[in-house]
Order: structure tokens, then sequence, then C-alpha cells
């Protein structure tokens, strides 16, 4: 059980911190002027828009060993000497849906900190050039602390969404024996299968709980109401 725990917090907070910070990027790209925004705006709500279990199987399928298209790409540029059984190992298959949660994540986060980079006053910024203040310190003392409202919905849901995903990890580690690719959603969805809903429950109870504490620490570290100062 400690190692399902230790998988879950994995699981939550490194999909959790890899959709953060590609979405502040693709945030701060998409606020910038340049031909075709509007048409990049609304490709990256394809993956949002598009089913996750549908968007799961295509990358599951083109892992596969022998018949998967990412796996010849991967033999063709040379990054691999022959075809490889991603989804028939734990760690891979696991990494491999990190990702996959982290493309079907972005377009939410990056339209929440886009909506909150364009409240960002123009003339705070305009004032900020004028004192001598270069790109990046203009980024991290002005523009990221008025992000904070933007950044704690983000995350929050994020955190929520990710630690309560099944679809994934079901698709991508279904087929794997034993539990070294399981979070506590998918053991409970195995006890459940099993039969065993005495411990079913108990684990929902116990998952319950670790996203309180996680939501908890979290909204106590970033204090996301106080105004920024």
């Amino acid at each position: 059980m400690p190692a399902i725990i230790g998988r879950t917090i994995i699981w939550v907070g490194v999909v959790v911190a890899l959709t953060v910070l590609i979405s502040l990027a693709m945030a701060q790209l998409l606020n910038k002027a340049f031909p075709g925004r509007r048409l990049v705006r609304m490709i990256v709500i394809i993956p949002w828009a598009s089913s996750v279990v549908m968007t799961t199987m295509v990358v599951y399928y083109g892992l596969e060993g022998y018949i998967g298209i990412i796996n010849q790409f991967f033999v063709d540029i040379g990054l691999l000497a022959e075809p490889y059984g991603w989804t028939r190992n734990a760690l891979p298959a696991f990494c491999w849906s990190i990702a996959v949660a982290v493309f079907v994540s972005l377009p939410f986060t990056t339209y929440t900190l886009l909506a909150g980079l364009q409240t960002v006053p123009e003339d705070v910024l305009e004032a900020a050039q004028v004192d001598g203040a270069g790109r990046f310190s203009t980024y991290f003392r002005i523009v990221l602390p008025q992000l904070r409202s933007a950044l704690a919905v983000a995350v929050l849901i994020n955190i929520i969404n990710v630690f309560n995903s099944l679809p994934i990890l079901r698709v991508m580690t279904g087929s794997i024996p034993g539990y070294d690719a399981d979070t506590i959603m998918t053991l409970i969805f195995k006890f459940l299968q099993r039969g065993d809903f005495a411990l079913a429950s108990a684990l929902s109870v116990l998952g319950f709980g670790l996203v309180l504490v996680i939501v908890a620490i979290y909204v106590r570290a970033v204090r996301p109401l106080e105004d920024v100062r």
C-alpha cells in the first residue's frame, strides 16, 4: 500500500507540475499578437474537446510493439534499434500515462492562465519597462504575482481531476499484471472488479482523505485569496 500511495502522489505531482509549467509558456505565447493566433488558440482546445479514452487509445496502439506508428517512428529516427513493448512494462507505461495526462490537461490550464494574463494591467508593465526592469524581472515580480488566483484555480482543479483520473491509467496499464503501475483509483477499480467492495470502500475513504490533505497543504502554502502586495 505505501508504494501505491507514493505512486499516486508522484502521478498527481508530476502531471500537475508539468501541466502548469507548459501552460504558463503556452499562455504567454498565446497572449502575444502574431499571425494565425486565432487558429492556434482553436487548435489548443482540441485535446480538451476530444474524448480522453479516444486520445489514450490512439497513444496506446501507437506504442504497440510491431504495429504502433510511434514505435516505428522511434526506430526510423534511430532512437530504438527495434520496437519496444512500452505498454507491456509498468514503468514506461506509467510514464507514457503521465505524458497523455499532461497533454489532455493543457487546454483548460492554458486558457485559465491566459485569462489571468489578460487581466494584468498594461500600464503596470509599461511602468516596469520605464523603470528599467528586464523581461525576467517583470515576469517573476509582476506578472506571476498577478496570476496567483488563476494559478490557484488551475492547480486545484488539476489536482482533483488528475487524482480521480481512471481512463488514462486503465487503458495504458490495465493489461499489465500485478500492481506496479497502479494508483489508488486503479486499485479501487480492480477491487470492485474482484468483488472486494469493503476494500474498495476503505481505499476510497483513504483517497478522499489524501486529496483533502494535498489541497489543504497547497491552499495553506499559496494563500490564493490574499491580496497581492
